[in-house]
């Protein structure tokens, strides 16, 4: 039920503020972030350290969202209050809150397969982008694959020593892009920060991988990761795109919707650099909210999440993007 008194829509300020063109959703928007003042501090409202786990323990599940807004511009500054949520369709009390940034630990996954060979210097350029919405405390590694997926850079600080192993990438070979998902998956569980990311980077769908496509999507939704990908794909037309290329952005959507991240196609390589920038900042605008479950079994089961938003007045229907699900501790 929506609450009746005025003041819980009322905001003092609405303000957009332009953080890049480049970052916009849509490459011809300039405002890529709409910020609301805050109703109360952080302190007044319960909210939890953003250091707390995104996964769920012996008593709180935390789920990261991102709000956008109709044009594709994050919202920031909206309030505990705008956000119902639900777990196989039963509504959970809220009981933590918070909007604040936090360290990541992220993992790259890199196509450099055959079919990548023009496209490389623009995805190091995207990679270069997306580490300057960086933090000091963020950490990541870089797994590249073609034939096979190899983990070429284990967790470090140093961005450089990341750009470093990119610069000597060559093109070549199939696209073993599951078998990529699965060992950054893996090297994730070495991760020192709570929130975790990946960021794929590929140019079609997998021909080379050892596993299943469905055992990649099991083990995406037991793992407490937000996976987004950047798809560059050849036009729908181009006699040159093979099966799996054509199977390409289904899988990359599906693998990623599903952890509360996102896929974003590109046509135009000189895209890409804009895009990385944006879903680095998206990583830095997006709300944590925390609930106790009312099942408290200890089942091992897979239990669905759904967040609901309560629309603020002004800004139009907002989208809210978050992981589907987790799975409850076994017994």
């Amino acid at each position: 039920m929506l609450p009746s008194h005025p003041r819980w829509f009322r905001f003092s300020a609405i303000f957009a503020a332009v953080v890049s063109a480049a970052l916009a959703a849509d490459i011809g928007s300039t405002d890529p972030q709409v910020t609301l003042e805050p109703r109360a501090k952080p302190e007044a409202r319960g909210i939890v350290s953003p250091h707390s786990n995104i996964r769920v323990d012996s008593t709180l599940v935390l789920i990261p969202v991102t709000v956008t807004d109709p044009l594709n511009r994050f919202v920031t500054g909206l309030d505990k209050d705008n956000f119902k949520l639900f777990e196989e369709k039963k509504e959970q009390e809220i009981v933590s809150f918070t909007s604040e940034d936090a360290p990541l630990s992220i993992g790259l996954v890199f196509d450099c397969s055959g079919s990548m060979g023009n496209k490389l210097e623009k995805s190091r350029e995207a990679v270069a982008q997306f580490f300057k919405t960086a933090n000091p405390e963020d950490e990541f590694f870089l797994v590249q694959f073609n034939d096979t997926a190899d983990l070429v850079q284990h967790f470090t600080t140093s961005l450089e020593e990341i750009q470093n192993r990119l610069t000597f990438t060559q093109s070549k070979g199939r696209t073993a892009l599951l078998d990529a998902v699965l060992l950054a998956i893996d090297e994730m569980k070495k991760a020192r920060n709570p929130r975790k990311a990946l960021l794929i980077i590929s140019d079609g769908g997998d021909n080379s991988s050892r596993y299943t496509e469905g055992e990649v999507k099991s083990r995406v939704r037991e793992a407490d990761v937000q996976i987004y990908a950047i798809g560059i794909y050849e036009p729908i037309a181009s006699r040159n795109r093979t099966p799996e290329e054509l199977a390409g952005p289904g899988l990359l959507s599906e693998i990623s919707e599903q952890t509360g991240g996102r896929q974003y196609p590109v046509g135009n390589l000189n895209e890409l650099p804009d895009i990385a920038a944006k879903i680095g900042v998206e990583l830095r605008h997006q709300y944590i909210l925390g609930y106790s479950p009312q099942n408290t079994l200890h089942d091992g089961k897979y239990r669905r999440v759904d967040v609901k938003l309560i629309q603020p007045r002004g800004l139009g229907t907002l989208r809210a993007f978050w992981r589907h699900g987790y799975y409850a501790p076994p017994q």
